[in-house]
C-alpha cells in the first residue's frame, strides 16, 4: 500500500492507529517503584543507555519532557548515556561509569538491537552476554530499578519482520527482557507493520535507521504509550517500592554482569607501546572521533612487534581500542598457550572514522587468574593505512 508523508498535524492521531489492534510493548513485572519515586517522592533518575539514535536529539528529549509534564514539581536527573555505535557488549562494560556511578537509577531505557545486529553480526552469544549483563548488572547494583528494553528498526529487522520472522538479535534480548520481568518495546515491528498498513513510508518518512524527526516523534509517541499502560492503576497512598525479583541463575553463566574496565596502567608495556596522556590523531590518522574518545589517555603503538601483557582475574578479557584507519591486526595469547590468534580490528567504517570499537579476545575462560599477552603485527587490512593499535581501556568480566 503506498504512503503519502506524514503530515505533522495529522501525527497524534496516526499514532493512535494501530494497524493490527494492539500496541508494541509487553508489559511484564511492575514499574511502580519509578513511578512512586517520580509522584511521591518528587525526585526522580532516569538514564538512557544506548547508541547514536540514543545519543541523537529526539525521542530522548521527548521523553524527558513528557516525564516532566506527567510529574509536575518532581526534580528529574536525566543521564544521556548514548555513545554513537556501541551496542550491548561496550553498554554492559560502561554501565557502572557512565549511569551507576551517579547513584540509584529509578528507571532505565536500554536499546542496543541496531548496532549489535550491525557489530557482531556473526556472534549471536554476545547479543545475550552483552544485554544480559546490562540487566543483571543493574539489578544487582539496585533491585528497586525498572528497566525497560526497546528494540529500535533498521533495514534487516524490517526484511525480516516482512518474511514472518523475528529477528535473531531481538529474539536474544526478549529472552533476557522475559526472564527479568522486564518491559519491552519492539519499534522494529512497529515501524514494520505500519509502513505495510500504508501509513507513512520509510523513504520519505521515516528516512534511515537513524530516524528522521518523525521517527524521534513515532518513537517518543510509543514509549509515552507504554507508560500510560504500565501507570494505567492508580495505587494506594501507601504504596511503598518494592524490589524486583532477581533469577537466581542468569541465562548465560558467562554474560557480562560482572564486567569491569581495566585502566591502561594495568598493563605491563615494552618500549614499542607509549602513553598518551591526551590522544588526538594527527597526520595520516587524521579522521573524525567520537566524543569520550578523543584528548584522553590511550596506549599507542604504531609499529609491528609491541608487546604487553596484562595479568587479570575472570572468564573473559577484551580491549576497547580506537579503530581508525589506521589500524592493524593484533595478536594475542592466553597464559603463555602455543601460538597466537590474530584479530583485525579495521571495520568498514574505519577508514573515514576513529571508531570505539570493543574486541572481546576471550568470553569463556575458566574463571581464575590469567595473563594477557598482546602485541602488534605487520599485518593489516587491504584497505588500512598502518600498524597501530590505540587502547582506551582494557574489559574483564569477572574477578
Amino acid at each position: 500500500m503506498k504512503a503519502t508523508p506524514v503530515n505533522e498535524r495529522d501525527e497524534a492521531v496516526l499514532f493512535t492507529r494501530l494497524p493490527r489492534g494492539r500496541d508494541y510493548h509487553i508489559l511484564r513485572g511492575s514499574m511502580d517503584n519509578s513511578r512512586i519515586a517520580f509522584a511521591r517522592r518528587k525526585q526522580g533518575r532516569v538514564a538512557f543507555l544506548g547508541g547514536s539514535i540514543t545519543n541523537a536529539a529526539g525521542w530522548r528529549d521527548q521523553v524527558c519532557r513528557s516525564l516532566e509534564k506527567r510529574f509536575p514539581g518532581t526534580r528529574f536527573d536525566f543521564i544521556n548515556a548514548g555513545i554513537p555505535s556501541l551496542g550491548s557488549v561496550p553498554h554492559a562494560f560502561r554501565l557502572r561509569r557512565d549511569v551507576l556511578a551517579r547513584g540509584p537509577v529509578d528507571l532505565l531505557f536500554v536499546e542496543a538491537a541496531v548496532n549489535d545486529a550491525t557489530n557482531h553480526p556473526d556472534d549471536p552469544t554476545l547479543w545475550l552476554r552483552g544485554m544480559e549483563g546490562i540487566v543483571r548488572q543493574a539489578r544487582l547494583a539496585d533491585p528497586g530499578t525498572d528497566i525497560v528494553l526497546m528494540h529500535f528498526v533498521e533495514p534487516a529487522s524490517r526484511k525480516a519482520y516482512d518474511a514472518g520472522r523475528t529477528p535473531a538479535v531481538i529474539a536474544a534480548h526478549e529472552r533476557v527482557a522475559v526472564h527479568y520481568a522486564a518491559p519491552s518495546l519492539d519499534l522494529a515491528r512497529e515501524v514494520t507493520e505500519r509502513i505495510a498498513a500504508g501509513q507513512f513510508s520509510w523513504e520519505k518518512d521515516f528516512q534511515d535507521l537513524h530516524p528522521a524527526p518523525f521517527g524521534h516523534r513515532l518513537y517518543a509517541a510509543s514509549i509515552d504509550r507504554l507508560l500510560d499502560a504500565a501507570w494505567a492503576r492508580p495505587f494506594p497512598t501507601d504504596a511503598r517500592p518494592v524490589s524486583h525479583v532477581l533469577p537466581p541463575r542468569p541465562l548465560d553463566a558467562r554474560s557480562f554482569f560482572r564486567a569491569r574496565l581495566i585502566d591502561i596502567g594495568a598493563a605491563k608495556c615494552d618500549g614499542g607501546w607509549r602513553r598518551d596522556p591526551s590522544w588526538r590523531p594527527t597526520g595520516a590518522a587524521q579522521a573524525p572521533t567520537r566524543p569520550g574518545f578523543v584528548d584522553v589517555p590511550m596506549l599507542v603503538a604504531e609499529e609491528p612487534g609491541a608487546t604487553l601483557t596484562l595479568p587479570f582475574t575472570g572468564t573473559a578479557v577484551g580491549v576497547w581500542v580506537v579503530a581508525g584507519p589506521d589500524v592493524g591486526i593484533i595478536e594475542y595469547r592466553i597464559d603463555g598457550s602455543d601460538g597466537f590468534r590474530r584479530r583485525d580490528p579495521f571495520t568498514e567504517w574505519s577508514g573515514g572514522l576513529h571508531l570505539p570499537w570493543v574486541l572481546m579476545l576471550e568470553s569463556d575462560l575458566p574463571d581464575g587468574k590469567h595473563l594477557l599477552t598482546l602485541r602488534t603485527t605487520g599485518g593489516k587490512n587491504p584497505n588500512s593505512q598502518g600498524n597501530a593499535c590505540r587502547i582506551v581501556h582494557f574489559l574483564v568480566n569477572g574477578g
